[in-house]
Parts: structure tokens; C-alpha cells; sequence
């Protein structure tokens, strides 16, 4: 008996260390439903219980024993690639932010919602019939390229120290905030089948999906809103080839897919896209 217990003790604190050792970027698969924050405490819950730890608290924010943060907040109602940050890693986070990302949208005309997705309460319903396929796709190009964009009022940005989207909730008054420079580098349209439609996205850091669904309804004299989300890309990481499913957050999928503070660094900048100058 006693035995088992000496042997055990080293294999944990061994355990331990080996997480704790890692430093780098990985991505992984983020469901519909939870937040970014609570998918990332499940996925530090999950690797401190295979370390060993007993009870891991992961919200814990001083003295933690595993440091992980995650880079680009997906919305509860989307999905797709988080990039993950451990150890020194969590300093590349910043990349991500700036970093090119792709996206798919579904999004519907005819309504209009108050969080912009189908998350949120209807504020308004107008007609569609009128919008063709030629339509939406000559709208589209205004919406590429260098542009000015509003972000939505239910979103991460802060007022005061806290969440617009925390502040509503409470039930407190809330102003836009002011339009600010986004990069579209490729918006096209996959299918129109009214009143969805299905948009396949490159943008910049700071660009908002929502956004551009519900002006893009605005500009073809109707209204739209977001019905799903889904994130293929961030910065070099995508969901086909990179993004680890829950049943992989353990140690050795995470070690073995795991990019470096340099690597990460190399990756993104050769796969950033370019302005081309015309």
C-alpha cells in the first residue's frame, strides 16, 4: 500500500510539470453554447484533474497553477477556432487579435434583432421579396477592403472596466460606440436561398460579423441578423487541420500540436494576407 503511494506522488508532480513546462499556441474547437471564458476553464479544468490536481479551481486568477488565456472572443452563439495560449504563450495572444481570420455566416433577412444574432429579441421584421442575388452581391463589395464599421452594442468591448454586453444586461444605458477601421480582405456570397444567406468571410482583427450582416441588411433596404457562426481561421491555425475536439484536451494532443512563441510568430506572418496595391 504504502508502496502505491510514493510511486503515485512522483507521477503526479511529474504530470504537473510537464504541463506547466509547456509554452505556446494551440487552437481548439469551441461548441455552441458557452462562452470563451467558459470553455477555456473546462479545458484547464480537464488537464489540471490529469495532472492530478485535486479540486482545480480554474477561474482561480492569483497563484494559478497553470497559466492559459485565449486569444479573439467567439460569441456564446458561434463556433470554430479558439487559440490558445499556455504559459509564455499567453504573450502571442495579442498576434491573434490583429491576425487574419475566416469566417462562415448564415444570416437572415427580414429581421432584425437587438444583439444582432438569433441569440437576441426581434426589434424589427420588413420585407425581403425584393432583394435578388445580384443585389446582395453588388452590396458586398462596399463591405470589402478598408472600411468603417460600428461594433454591435451587445459585444466584449469594455465601458468603465466592464463588458457593453455585461451593462446592458444589468439593464444600464449604453451609447455605440464609434465607428472604427476594419480590413475585409475577401467577402463573398456561397449561397442565397432567401430569406438565408450564407457568407464565407477574411477579415482583419476588430471586425465584427454581426455587424456587417445586420448593415448589409440596412443597405439592401430590409434588416438581417446573424442565425450561426462559425470561425474556419485564426491567425495560422483552422478548424479542419488544428482545432483539437474536447475528447483531445489532454496533455499529449496538446504537446504534440503545440507551436512554439517563434513558430507562431513565423506561421502568421507568412500566412497574413497582403494588400495588393492597384
Amino acid at each position: 500500500m504504502a508502496g502505491n503511494v510514493s510511486n503515485t506522488v512522483p507521477a503526479i508532480t511529474s504530470s504537473l510539470s510537464q504541463l506547466q513546462a509547456l509554452n505556446g499556441l494551440f487552437a481548439i474547437y469551441k461548441k455552441q453554447g458557452p462562452t470563451s471564458a467558459d470553455v477555456l476553464n473546462v479545458l484547464k479544468e480537464a488537464l489540471l484533474k490529469e495532472a492530478g490536481v485535486k479540486n482545480p479551481n480554474p477561474r482561480k486568477r492569483k497563484n494559478q497553477s497553470l497559466k492559459m488565456g485565449h486569444g479573439g472572443t467567439l460569441d456564446s452563439a458561434a463556433s470554430g477556432v479558439l487559440v490558445v495560449g499556455v504559459g509564455n504563450g499567453t504573450k502571442m495572444l495579442s498576434t491573434m487579435l490583429t491576425g487574419s481570420k475566416k469566417y462562415i455566416a448564415v444570416g437572415e433577412f427580414g429581421k432584425a434583432t437587438d444583439t444582432l444574432d438569433a441569440t437576441g429579441s426581434v426589434t424589427l421584421e420588413k420585407g425581403f421579396e425584393h432583394i435578388t442575388r445580384l443585389d446582395v452581391e453588388e452590396k458586398l463589395k462596399a463591405f470589402t477592403g478598408d472600411i468603417m464599421q460600428v461594433p454591435p452594442l451587445y459585444s466584449a468591448l469594455k465601458k468603465d472596466g466592464q463588458r457593453l454586453s455585461v451593462l446592458l444586461k444589468k439593464g444600464h444605458k449604453v451609447d455605440a460606440k464609434p465607428a472604427r477601421p476594419v480590413m475585409v480582405y475577401n467577402l463573398t456570397l456561397q449561397e442565397f436561398k432567401p430569406p438565408l444567406f450564407t457568407l464565407d468571410i477574411e477579415c482583419g482583427g476588430g471586425f465584427y460579423v454581426r455587424s456587417l450582416v445586420d448593415d448589409l441588411g440596412k443597405a439592401l433596404s430590409s434588416c438581417a441578423h446573424v442565425k450561426e457562426l462559425i470561425r474556419t481561421k485564426q491567425g495560422p491555425f483552422t478548424l479542419e487541420e488544428h482545432a483539437l475536439h474536447e475528447e483531445q484536451w489532454t496533455l499529449e494532443h496538446i504537446s504534440r500540436s503545440l507551436k512554439t512563441c517563434s513558430e507562431g510568430e513565423q506561421e502568421e506572418d507568412h500566412l497574413k494576407p497582403k494588400k495588393v496595391v492597384t
